[in-house]
């Protein structure tokens, strides 16, 4: 396939997820869980990756969508001559269960439906396990063909089908006459599956899905986009533990050819925060619940040092390695698989989880034993802080090894200082509350002092240098100055004439460790929309943001970056940083338009709109 763009839609589980590429292709999916070797990969290797494509002999026009509400992908194949038509349903079975708790296999399933004429189909399947480092081998059973590796780690997986389970004839054309169904499974299966089982775990996930969305708040305004959204950072939660992963993929390069590719299928406590905080506004009380739960079971002993991301299942040593054999996306090496910035100092961190964890004392009921572990976590951290904050860090930006005094981390530091004492008065600590009260002045002192820059009349990316940098526009949100502090405000404007180009926005010019970055970081873009939105330039505010939503792919998705000129999706996808802070500007507009009507939160059943 030409991968011009990112044009995949994912489905997921809360366990694992999958990217089906716009010509209807498994292009990328690890099983059992998000974190593990990939079984399709070939979003990464166009020829040995693997794939598991389904498309119309001939000529073909294609349109793909999701089922309204859900993250259940249709693809349809229509010739040209309009005479034959089918339709592939692409789905990961997820309901909640009476008496077993939820229903969340390590499966794919792929329904095939003949719609109009005598459509004849092309099968490829083609799996390659552990990220095609072997070859796999398969062999046919009575019921099922298994897949597994004869080389190095032994993996498997299972394919059942109402098709033939002979693989030379399964790879080649077939007259379309009835439906056919298709399951990927980690796990060899105890009942045979059949279309009408496949069709009862579509219709109950169906529903389990509709109800999700049914039962949320949402803004007014932008609805389409911020549903589909929330589905999609709903997808990168981790339902065993509570985790949240930054994105579904691994290694898809900020910019095509460069070095500059990650592994996201891990949890950043910062970020996952931020998803937790606009997944409460949603309404969804249980995945921050599990977060918060997650995050308390990883924190260390008295006066040790936070991790700044973890594994889905707690894991603290995430250490990098590269896969030579993978060509990479687009030619774009390497590939890796790990991820070396879980050993990175960044003093952000604290501010962040403190916020979270005052959001938990205002909003959730819990006993004493919680409140007490809580306080026990909080001054912890408030003690980590007040002996750290002065001391550099490598930032929010993961610099690997320029350590500076960033002025986003300071601000961060104040923020865990705010909310520490806030705690403290919430719990009637008054001792504590002074204490952690003087250190958040003392850090504001300091920032105001070395962070601010009079010449440029703003704040700086850091004290040793005068950079601008994207994420001092979140001072607002985190209440350090108000939206009409003039030093914010010129802050703002200049970050915007540094940093932005045709709507798009850098995180920062300056080199780091790789050189001058190249691509827009799309969480900058919607930090300076609502930032501008904020200051008072609303006009502006809403042109942009109107722009970037035109930018998502054609299922309203969206990657890490994007490029300035032909406006392409560039990064891990999908990227749970990105979607949230669509969901975060269109509150934000939503909230301020409505103001004057008093309620501006609605669930759809008071919306009543048609077609909904």
């Amino acid at each position: 396939m030409d991968k011009k763009n990112l044009d995949y839609g994912v489905i997921g589980n809360c366990q694992s997820a999958a990217l089906i590429s716009k010509e209807g292709s498994v292009e990328w999916l690890c099983l059992p869980n998000f974190s593990s070797s990939s079984i399709f990969g070939s979003l990464l290797d166009d020829k040995n990756g693997g794939h598991f494509s389904i498309k119309m002999s001939g000529d073909y026009t294609i349109q793909q969508s999701y089922e309204y509400k859900t993250p259940i992908l249709r693809t349809q194949f229509t010739s040209k001559d309009d005479k034959d038509s089918f339709m592939i349903t692409d789905f990961m079975p997820r309901y909640l269960h009476p008496a077993r708790g939820y229903h969340q296999p390590p499966e794919i399933i792929r329904i095939v439906t003949p719609l109009k004429g005598n459509p004849v189909v092309n099968i490829e399947f083609k799996p390659a396990l552990n990220y095609a480092k072997h070859p796999t081998t398969i062999i046919e059973e009575d019921n099922f063909l298994k897949m597994f590796s004869t080389n190095g780690k032994y993996d498997s997986a299972y394919l059942y089908s109402n098709l033939s389970k002979d693989i030379s004839v399964l790879n080649d054309n077939h007259q379309l006459t009835d439906e056919l169904f298709f399951i990927v499974s980690y796990n060899q299966k105890l009942l045979t599956p059949n279309l009408e089982k496949a069709y009862l775990e579509y219709y109950r996930t169906k529903t389990y899905w509709l109800d999700w969305v049914e039962r949320r708040e949402w803004p007014l305004r932008y609805l389409d986009q911020v549903i589909r959204s929330a589905i999609t950072i709903k997808l990168l939660t981790y339902q065993k533990t509570g985790a949240i992963i930054a994105a579904v993929t691994t290694s898809l390069p900020e910019t095509i050819g460069e070095e500059r590719n990650w592994d996201y299928r891990f949890c950043w406590i910062r970020d996952s925060s931020m998803i937790i905080s606009v997944l409460t506004r949603l309404g969804d009380n249980g995945s921050a619940e599990r977060f918060l739960s997650y995050v308390l079971k990883l924190i260390p002993n008295k006066d040790e040092m936070i991790q700044i991301m973890y594994g889905i299942h707690g894991e603290k040593n995430l250490t990098e390695t590269e896969l030579p054999w993978l060509d990479g996306y687009c030619g774009s090496k390497p590939v890796r698989i790990g991820n070396a910035a879980y050993e990175q100092k960044q003093n952000d961190i604290y501010g962040v989880l403190l916020d979270v964890i005052l959001k938990n004392f205002y909003y959730f009921q819990m006993n004493i034993d919680q409140g007490e572990h809580l306080w026990t976590v909080v001054r912890n951290v408030a003690r980590i802080v007040e002996n750290h904050w002065q001391e550099p860090d490598m930032g929010i930006w993961e610099f690997r090894s320029q350590k500076q005094n960033f002025v986003f981390s300071k601000v961060l530091c104040w923020v865990a200082m705010d909310r520490a004492s806030k705690i403290a008065k919430l719990l009637q600590q008054p001792k504590y509350e002074k204490q952690w009260r003087d250190c958040a002045k003392t850090i504001r002192n300091d920032i105001e002092i070395n962070g601010w820059n009079e010449e440029l009349q703003a704040y700086t990316q850091a004290y040793e240098n005068s950079a601008m940098d994207a994420a001092n526009l979140l001072m607002c949100d985190y209440e350090f100055v108000s939206p009409d502090n003039p030093r914010f405000i010129s802050t703002v404007k200049r970050i915007k004439d540094d940093l932005c180009i045709d709507g798009l926005m850098y995180r920062y010019k300056n080199n780091d460790d790789f050189g001058s970055p190249k691509s827009s970081f799309t969480i900058c873009t919607f930090w300076l929309i609502k930032a501008l939105y904020k200051i008072g330039d609303k006009k502006e505010a809403i042109s942009l943001f109107n722009n970037i939503l035109m930018y998502s792919n054609h299922l309203n998705l969206l990657s890490e970056d994007m490029d300035f000129k032909t406006k392409r999706l560039l990064g891990n996808f999908p990227q749970g940083y990105s979607h949230l802070a669509l969901i975060d500007v269109a509150w934000e507009i939503s909230e301020d338009e409505l103001s004057e009507e008093g309620r501006f939160v609605h669930t759809l059943e008071t919306l009543n709109l048609e077609g909904i």
